[in-house]
């Protein structure tokens, strides 16, 4: 398995929860090696720095994990960021493009090796991808992330069609879409408090743990999933 954006948050608790269910992990990360390698080494894992949006890097990525791990036959497809929250009126064009060139440009990417791994068209034998949205993509992020939202929305429209694309060649692409989790990402938002703030909005009345984002990671993974492909896992809290 490659997990990308794999050293912290929902990425490093689903490489640890699929080391426990005897996946070998690849630890995909682009700044904080010490967090990935450390991880990796907890899991007997791999971790390999790549910038997703790099298609030179995301050509790599897949070339080590083939020497070092063999043939994947599961892709999470997590790296992504976010910004300051603004309106889109404030929106520099530079902010756009990073947010859809992380978030969108490389799970294309990250896909596309994937599938040439995978698929029985190519000599694979089939695997699955889960690619990580969020309920952004249903709120729209008014007033904050607008940005976000709509790479988000992307990436649900990027699941339904690559799982039509190469359901037949024994892959299966889903999507969770988490709400609001406990993870450092909010730190770069200018606004931490939004965490308890906001998840004490949803139904469940509290944020999220990215444990439980994970466990449905691996569910969508495995073979009790077997027959769901193109589905949005809402993983957010009742929103």
């Amino acid at each position: 398995m490659i997990v990308t954006g794999g050293g912290r948050g929902i990425g490093a608790a689903t490489a640890l929860l699929a080391a426990e269910k005897g996946f070998r992990v690849c630890v995909n990360y682009l700044k904080d090696k010490n967090s990935a390698a450390s991880l990796a080494k907890k899991i007997d894992g791999i971790a390999v720095q790549a910038d997703v949006s790099s298609e030179a890097d995301v050509v790599r990525l897949f070339e080590e994990t083939d020497s070092k791990l063999g043939r994947i036959a599961a892709l999470v497809n997590n790296a992504g960021v976010v910004d300051q929250g603004t309106r889109v009126e404030k929106m520099t064009a530079a902010r756009i493009a990073r947010m859809f060139a992380i978030n969108v440009t490389g799970s294309f990417l990250c896909a596309r090796e994937a599938v040439k791994r995978m698929s029985t068209r190519h000599g694979g034998a089939g695997g699955a991808i889960v690619n990580v949205s969020s309920i952004a993509a249903k709120l729209g992020g008014a007033g904050e992330y607008v940005d976000y939202a709509a790479s988000k929305g992307a990436i649900d429209t990027f699941t339904i069609g690559l799982s039509k694309e190469v359901g037949a060649e024994g892959i299966r692409v889903n999507a969770v879409r988490p709400g609001i989790i406990r993870t450092e990402i909010h730190a770069s938002s200018g606004d931490p408090a939004r965490l308890e703030r906001i998840g004490a909005t949803a139904p469940l009345g509290r944020p999220g743990e990215a444990e439980e984002v994970a466990r449905a990671i691996l569910w969508l993974l495995s073979d009790e999933a077997s027959y769901l492909s193109g589905a949005l896992v809402d993983v957010s809290g009742g929103r």
